[in-house]
C-alpha cells in the first residue's frame, strides 16, 4: 500500500510513523520518502488497522 502523510516532515516523524505501521505488524517492510511525504508499506495486516492506527498516532494518511 502506498500513503501519503502530509504531517510527516523529519526523520523523527518517519520513525514514529514506522513504528505504528510495526506496531499493527511487526513483520511489515515500509519504505520511507520524508521530502515527498511517501510511505510504501508491504504488510498482511488489515489496511484499515494501519491507517486506524496513523490516525491516533497523530499521522492521518491519505491512501494512494
Amino acid at each position: 500500500m502506498k500513503l501519503s502523510i502530509d504531517a510527516m516532515t523529519c526523520g523523527g516523524c518517519a520513525r514514529s510513523v514506522t513504528a505504528t505501521i510495526k506496531d499493527v505488524d511487526p513483520n511489515a517492510k515500509v519504505d520511507i520518502d520524508v521530502a515527498a511525504k511517501l510511505v510504501s508499506v508491504e504488510t498482511a495486516a488489515d489496511q484499515q488497522k494501519i491507517l486506524d492506527a496513523l490516525a491516533d498516532d497523530g499521522f492521518p494518511a491519505i491512501q494512494l
